[in-house]
This record gives C-alpha cells, structure tokens and sequence, in this order.
C-alpha cells in the first residue's frame, strides 16, 4: 500500500518540473528555489467575467455551509450536548503567550530583544493550547492535549513537510504570495528557514483543534448530516488533478486556483482510491459534517491568520519585525480587502485547503504507520 500511497504525490511533484522545461528558457519558473519566495512579476489586474465565475463557487459553498436545508440538508436529530469542564490551566497559559506575542508583534517592540522577530510562531502556539482549553472545557476533559498530546506533536511534524509541499506549487503560480519582509530579521539564511519551519509546524494542529471545536455544537454537527450523496472515483481524481496540475504551469495565472485543487483532487483521490477513510468517504452516504466542518475550521482560522499578519504591517511600519508577513499577488480577483491582505474571494480558498490539511495528515499515518483517528469524540 505505501507504493500506491506514495507514487501520486511523487508524480504530482516532478509533473510541474516536466511541463516546466518546455515552458521557460531556463527550463523552472522565475523565482524557483528562493526560500522563503518573493514577488516575480506583477500579476493581471481585475477582470469581472473571471470575478463573477469565482464568486458563483463561493456563493455556492457559502449556502453549502450557512443554507443546507436550501441545498438539500435534512439533517438529523443532534446528539446530547457533552458535559462542561472547568478549563483547564494551559488555555490560560495559552490566552498569556497569545495576547503577549499578538502585542509583541503588532507594536514592533524590541524591548525584549531580538524575541520580536519570533513572535508570529509562539503567538500560534499560544492560541492553539487556547483553542484546545475550549475543547477540554465543552467536551468533559476530552481534547487533543489531554488525551492524544503525541498526536499534537505528530500534527505539527506532518504541518512541516505538508505547508512546504503546498508551498512548492505556489513557485508554479509566480508566487501568488510572497514574503516581502522575510530578510528584516538579523538572521543568517538557515536561521530563517529554521524559523519559517518551525512556523509550519502550527498549521495542522490549529485546523484540528479548530475541527475540534465546532464538533462540541452537536446542533451544528446535526445540520450537515443526510445531504445528497456523492460517489466519486479515486482514480478519476488523481487523474484530473494530475491534469489541471500540468495546465496550471503553462496557463499560471487564468489557473491560479488549481493551486489549491489540484493537489486536493490527488490527495482525495488516493484515499478513496485505498478505501482510506476521509470526509468524502462520509459524503457518499450523504453525511457533509466532516468535510463542512473541516473547512469552516480553516475558513475560521484563516480570518485569524490574515488579521493578525495584517495588522502586524499596518498599525506600525517601522522597524520592520516579521519575516512572515506575507501578502498576495493574485490575478483577477484581487480586489476586496477587509483589514486584510487577502482579498475577499481568496478566503474561500481556505475550504478546500482545510480539507487537504486533513487529508494529508492521514496520509502521512497510513504512510508512516501511526493512527491518525481523533478519539475525543464518542462514536
């Protein structure tokens, strides 16, 4: 199984390099290899046909998630509610390190040294152990830091490879975004990789607690069960993420969004493929609450991921104490900013890519052999 795990991925990866030595004289993208990227050219303004067609999807997810009944939801019966916990004393450490970093990085302080280029990392940490005291309090004691701490740390591991293997289709999109300010830190080039890993490290676990969290609403839970069903092929994904890959290094900018479907279309597909369980598995009998939920987490997550690096540039300019601020360059549809430097249609990116950041971490246990399962729930 770990060959037929592996082989998609490893293809998906070289594909863009292939397409790529036919598309450009030096045979890689502008830009290629440079960690942590930077800007290469200045992407098409807006165009309203290619606006509009995107906004269709969004609206569509949107009622998806806010309007099931009006797509076809019965929903069920919700399950009781879990008896409540005192919360526990690392969502108060958790909420001291946020609020203390959130300050640290915003006012560009260095009053504590050089700790203010390293405040975005524990700013993260702090309001994942905050999210997990959510889940602890409204779950009867039961959350990832009480009952599977190794699966955090095995969380964080995958977070690594699984945001750098994101990270390396965004070369192939002429970096739709980018790091401006990742050289204002007094770091030497590995320092600053070894920040910016270490960064990663806070993707996967946050989207988990943040799954986590909503799963404590039974009633929210209940709407998105007994929808319409939907079979799909795992090898017919794989196939046409492969495809839509391939296409988005010749046509990078009218496919700019293949970078968050394609590898979610490959990913899906292997799992379905090897009869691997993931939230389309649910789907073909009708129950969206995995996948919905999963999505809305890192829907949910992204309003805090882009307010916070926002405003880290905004309030105060000078110096210049985040190297992992970054900002957008996207085509089309780059217009829209809500205290934000995405704009308003990106954000429904982060659904699918909630999604992937799920199903990568199974993929990963299923590769590695460890149990991917979140047992704080009650079957």
């Amino acid at each position: 199984m770990r060959f037929q795990l592996l082989w998609p991925v490893l293809a998906t990866l070289v594909l863009p390099l292939l397409v790529s030595w036919f598309v450009y004289p030096t045979h890689l993208p502008p830009g290629f290899g440079e960690f942590p990227p930077q800007f290469v050219a200045e992407a098409p303004g807006f165009n309203l046909w290619y606006f509009i067609a995107v906004a269709v999807g969004a609206v569509w997810i949107s009622c998806m998630m806010f309007l099931p009944k009006l797509m076809g939801f019965k929903g069920a019966a919700p399950k009781p509610a879990a008896a409540k916990k005192p919360l526990p004393w690392w969502f108060y450490l958790g909420t001291v390190v946020t609020l203390f970093f959130w300050a640290l990085m915003w006012s560009h302080s260095t009053a504590f040294g050089d700790l203010v280029f390293w405040a975005f990392t524990p700013l993260w940490w702090g309001f994942i152990l905050l999210l997990d005291g959510l889940v602890y309090h409204r779950n009867n004691g039961a959350s990832m830091c009480s009952r599977q701490p190794g699966l955090v740390l095995l969380a964080a591991l995958v977070s690594i490879v699984g945001w750098a293997y994101f990270e390396y289709y965004d070369y192939f999109v002429l970096a739709n975004w980018y790091y401006p300010d990742s050289n204002a830190a007094p770091w030497s080039h590995t320092v600053l990789v070894l920040e910016f890993l270490l960064t990663y490290s806070t993707v996967t676990p946050v989207i988990l607690e943040w799954y986590c969290l909503l799963n404590t609403f039974p009633k929210l839970v209940a709407r998105y069960k007994n929808g319409p069903a939907l079979n799909l092929n795992g090898n017919w994904l794989i196939a046409i993420g492969a495809l839509l890959i391939g296409l988005m290094v010749l046509l990078p900018y009218p496919l700019f969004w293949v970078v968050w479907i394609g590898p979610f279309a490959v990913m899906t597909g292997i799992l379905l493929k090897l009869g691997i369980w993931n939230p389309f598995t649910d789907i073909k009998q009708g129950d969206w609450s995995a996948g919905l939920l999963i999505g809305m987490a890192s829907l949910i997550n992204g309003l805090f991921w882009e307010f916070w690096n926002h405003g880290s540039n905004y309030f105060v300019k000078e110096p210049v104490t985040n190297p992992n601020f970054w900002v957008y360059n996207i085509p089309y549809v780059d217009v829209i900013h809500l205290f934000s430097e995405m704009p308003l249609l990106g954000y429904f990116g982060y659904i699918p890519f909630g999604v992937l950041v799920w199903q990568v971490f199974i993929w990963s246990g299923k590769l590695f052999g460890f149990n991917t399962d979140l047992k704080i729930f009650p079957s």
